[in-house]
């Protein structure tokens, strides 16, 4: 079996064999966001480049390459059979954990703001936890097939898999990166669930993950400035609440419709990581409500393409597809949710940027193949449909002959 297709017609190798059909709801969403990223990124990281002096367009430039290459790596993952991607899945799990250990090695890994979360490509950093994330939704929904009556019926069952992501989640903390930890962890017990696990299980589980959390967030003295400082930013705006008051003022400039595009005041160096981390606030101030709306709407069309593809695969005996499907979606929209919520300030300042929105190569990179795995399990699933029909209609021929 050929590991790519490089052409429509190498989707079936006869014409008796049923085509799919790539989710078009999906795309759409998906170019949506990509479009919106690439105006705001361009909106709001000119004033950043110009003040460092290596060009206005320097972060539109990366940006619009990283995205490129992540259309390319899209488009191969979805020619790519998921049977091929299902037999591999223990290897992608090794090698997420490669490329996370890889950070501590010198010369290879890259301390930033005090954390070793990048790798040095000398052209460019990468983030491995966002590679890591996709590995383990790929060995999660392989596990979940093969042991889908443990899961439902053992509590060891889903001790395993959440074994697995505590230990990626252990390797985060060493960077440290507690978010993207966090975030791990919810899509692990999120695909769990809906793989069938029972409910007092995972209560079980997170009655005693949930402690653990809480001692981990409040066992350094800037997870605590970050949990405390977004509850009352005002009370000191200059120093701990800086990001979140500019990034409200913002918020609050933008009113229903916003200052227009380009006419925002606050990414000129009040707020930081403007076409990073806070690129929403900057939407709201020149989109205003109205932006944001928009933001949630797409990414809600997402979700539902998404959760849609993942049940139609769970109903068609497509199990693997339907969990990839489930894993991606929970990984992008939770992803989406926790920036959104700090950029509005209901949750506390973490490093996560909003998917296809926020400029960032290593999270553009590996969204885009998010959304190229995601189409894949979309024709695969249009495939078994389709296989389902012909197989009925062929039935009902021979009845006819018969």
């Amino acid at each position: 079996m050929l590991l790519f297709d490089f052409s429509a017609s190498s989707q079936a190798t006869r014409r008796s064999e049923p085509v799919g059909r790539y989710d078009a709801g999906l795309l759409l969403a998906a170019i949506a966001l990509a479009c919106l990223g690439v105006i705001m990124v361009a909106s709001s990281s000119i004033a950043v480049a110009e003040g460092q002096k290596i060009g206005a367009f320097y972060y539109l430039n990366r940006h619009l390459v990283f995205l490129a290459l992540g259309i390319g790596l899209a488009i191969a993952v979805a020619r790519t059979e998921l049977e091929w991607i299902e037999r591999h899945a223990v290897l992608l799990l090794l090698a997420g954990f490669g490329l996370l250990l890889l950070v501590f090695i010198p010369g290879i890994g890259q301390r930033i703001n005090g954390a070793r979360r990048w790798l040095n490509l000398g052209i460019s950093g990468f983030q491995p936890v966002e590679a890591a994330k996709l590995c383990m939704i790929v060995w999660l929904s392989s596990y979940l097939v093969r042991h889908r009556e443990g899961v439902q019926t053992r509590l060891f069952g889903v001790i395993k898999p959440l074994g697995i992501a505590l230990l990626m989640v252990l390797v985060l903390l060493a960077q440290p990166d507690f978010g993207s930890a966090v975030l791990m962890v919810a899509v692990t017990l999120g695909m769990v669930w809906l793989g069938g696990a029972r409910l007092r299980n995972l209560a079980l589980l997170g009655s005693l993950a949930i402690p653990a959390m809480v001692w981990v967030a409040f066992s350094e003295d800037y997870r605590i400035k970050r949990l405390t400082s977004f509850l009352d930013p005002w009370a000191d705006p200059y120093n701990d609440g800086f990001q979140l008051t500019q990034a409200l003022i913002a918020i609050g400039r933008g009113e229903w419709l916003g200052v227009g595009l380009g006419g925002s005041v606050q990414k000129l160096f009040y707020l930081p990581m403007a076409h990073t981390d806070f690129i929403l606030a900057v939407l709201a101030e020149e989109l205003g409500l109205a932006g944001i709306v928009l933001v949630l709407v797409l990414f809600g069309w997402l979700a539902a393409r998404g959760f849609t593809i993942g049940l139609r695969a769970v109903e068609r005996g497509q199990r693997f597809a339907g969990y990839c499907a489930f894993g991606v979606v929970l990984m992008l929209i939770l992803q989406a949710l926790v920036s959104i919520g700090v950029n509005l300030g209901v949750l506390p300042t973490k490093g996560l940027t909003l998917p296809l929105i926020s400029s960032g190569g290593s999270s553009v990179l590996m969204t885009c193949v998010a959304i190229g795995l995601l189409a894949r399990c979309s024709y695969e699933v249009s495939r078994a449909e389709n296989a389902a029909a012909q197989a009925v209609a062929v039935g009902t021929l021979e009845e006819v002959r018969s």
